[in-house]
C-alpha cells in the first residue's frame, strides 16, 4: 500500500539543488524513511535522474554498520562520484553516524552533492548543531498522516474512517494491521520497544516507574493547562512510584520533545500580546499512541479533536499558542470582576492569523454562543473559525465567525486559505 505525500515531495521539489542540507525530521515509523528512499527516489528517477547518481545510506541496517565511521561513510561518496553530474545522497538516521557534524559539513562543501538526511531525535538539531549549520540546513519536519492521508487509502466512509483515526492515530505501518486488536496491540508494543527504549538509551534514566507514570499524566491532561510543578505534585499521591522534582519533570518532558512524541503549546495573552510563560499545554504528534499510552481507557473525544486540529495547523505550516482573552463582568452584586475565557489555538503563519475554537457537539443556541464568546472579544479582523465534530454546512455569521465541520476542515487543506 502505497499512500501519496504529496505535501512532502513538493517540499523536497522546492528545495532541491538550493545548496542546503536538507533534514527531514519526525516521529521514528511516521514515513520519513518511505518519503526519501522510496517517494522521493522514484519521482528523482522520472524526473530523469540516473539511478547510479541516488547514493542511499540506511543507518538502521546492521549491514551498514560500518558507515558509522565518518571516513569510511565520506571514501564510499567520493568513490561513487565518478562524474560532474549531481549526486543526491540519502542518509537514513544520521544520528547514528560518528561525528555527523563534520559529515554533514563536508559533504555540504563538496562540489556535486545534493544531501538529504532523515532524524527521528531533535538533539541532533540541538544548539550547537544549529548553531553549525546556520544558513546550511534545511528542516523538512514529516508528521504521522494527515486524516485526509489516511483517508485516501481508508475503504470506508469518512465517519467510520474518523472514529479509526481519533482511536489509532496516523502511523502508516498501522494500515497493514487487521482488526482493533491487532492495531491496540501494535501501538502498545511499539510504545514500549521503540519509543520508550529510544528515550531511555539516550538520555540513561533510571527512573524507569517515573518516567512511565509521567508520560501517562501528559497523555491524560491533552487540552488541560500545565507545568512541570504541578505535574510533579501528581506524583505525590501515586503510591507506587517515588516524588520527583519540578527539574526531573521538565527534563523528562523535554526528552519527550526531542523524540517528536509531544509539542508545547504555548499561552498567549491575545489584548496584551504578549506569553504568558507559568502554563501551557501538551499534544501528542500522534494521538494513537497517546491512546496506547493510557491502554485505550481515556479517549474523550472533545480533546482528541483538539489533539487532531492542533496537529493539523502545524502540519499546515502554522505555528499555534494557545490564547486567552481576559475581561470584565458584573456579578451578582453588580461588582466587576475579571474573567478569563480561551481560545483554543491562536495560529500564525507570516503575517496571516486565525483563531480557532473547537467544540465537539453544538446541540443548542445556548452552546453556540458559548464556543463563539472568546472569538467575539478578540476585537480584531483575523479570520476566526469554530470548528465543530459533526456535519453542518459552513456558514459565516455577522461578526465574521465562520462554522465548519471537522470533515471539511481535515478534507480541504484550503479550509485554511485566505478567503
Amino acid at each position: 500500500m502505497i499512500i501519496d505525500r504529496k505535501t512532502y515531495i513538493e517540499k523536497l521539489q522546492r528545495s532541491k539543488g538550493n545548496g542546503l542540507i536538507k533534514i527531514i525530521t519526525g516521529l521514528r515509523r511516521s514515513g520519513k524513511s518511505f518519503l526519501l528512499k522510496k517517494l522521493f527516489r522514484q519521482h528523482l528517477l522520472d524526473d530523469g535522474v540516473n539511478e547510479d547518481h541516488i547514493l542511499i545510506i540506511d543507518m538502521e541496517s546492521r549491514k551498514n554498520k560500518a558507515f558509522k565511521d565518518p571516513d569510511y561513510l565520506l571514501d564510499w561518496v567520493e568513490s561513487k562520484m565518478l562524474d560532474d553530474s549531481t549526486y543526491y545522497i540519502i542518509i537514513d538516521e544520521v544520528q547514528e553516524v560518528n561525528d555527523f557534524v563534520e559529515v554533514l559539513s563536508t559533504l555540504s562543501v563538496t562540489e556535486g552533492t545534493d544531501v538529504y538526511v532523515t532524524g527521528s531525535n531533535s538533539r541532533f538539531l540541538s544548539s550547537d548543531v544549529v548553531t553549525e549549520f546556520r544558513g546550511r540546513g534545511d528542516e523538512i519536519h514529516v508528521w504521522p498522516l494527515s486524516f485526509k492521508e489516511f483517508m485516501s487509502v481508508y475503504e470506508s466512509n469518512k465517519e467510520d474512517g474518523w472514529a479509526e483515526y481519533l482511536m489509532y492515530g496516523g502511523l502508516p505501518q498501522l494500515l497493514t494491521q487487521d482488526g482493533d486488536e491487532k492495531k491496540a496491540d501494535f501501538l502498545r508494543r511499539l510504545y514500549r520497544t521503540v519509543y520508550l527504549r529510544d528515550i531511555y538509551e539516550r538520555n540513561n534514566i533510571e527512573l524507569k516507574p517515573e518516567f512511565e507514570e509521567l508520560s501517562k499524566t501528559i497523555a491524560s491532561s491533552i487540552g488541560a493547562p500545565v507545568n512541570a510543578s504541578n505535574i510533579a505534585n501528581t506524583f505525590k499521591s501515586v503510591s507506587k512510584v517515588q516524588d520527583i522534582s519540578d527539574k526531573t519533570v521538565s527534563a523528562y518532558m523535554g526528552y519527550m520533545q526531542d523524540a517528536f512524541l509531544i509539542e508545547k503549546s504555548e499561552r498567549y495573552d491575545i489584548k496584551g500580546r504578549k506569553y504568558i510563560g507559568s502554563l501551557y499545554k501538551c499534544y501528542y504528534q500522534d494521538i494513537g499512541l497517546r491512546n496506547a499510552i493510557l491502554s485505550f481507557r481515556q479517549n474523550e473525544p472533545t480533546h482528541l479533536m483538539e489533539n487532531v486540529i492542533y496537529n493539523e495547523m502545524r502540519q499546515r505550516g502554522w505555528l499555534v499558542d494557545v490564547g486567552n482573552i481576559y475581561h470584565r463582568i458584573r456579578n451578582a452584586e453588580g461588582q466587576q470582576q475579571r474573567v478569563t475565557l480561551e481560545v483554543d489555538f491562536v495560529c500564525n503563519k507570516g503575517s496571516e492569523r486565525i483563531y480557532i475554537q473547537s467544540a465537539w457537539r453544538m446541540p443548542d443556541e445556548e452552546k453556540m454562543e458559548q464556543e463563539k464568546r472568546s472569538l467575539q472579544l478578540v476585537g480584531d479582523s483575523f479570520r476566526k473559525l469554530l470548528i465543530v465534530g459533526e456535519h453542518t454546512k459552513s456558514w459565516s455569521d455577522e461578526s465574521g465567525i465562520q462554522t465548519m465541520s471537522i470533515y471539511d476542515f481535515l478534507l480541504d487543506t484550503g479550509s485554511t486559505e485566505r478567503i
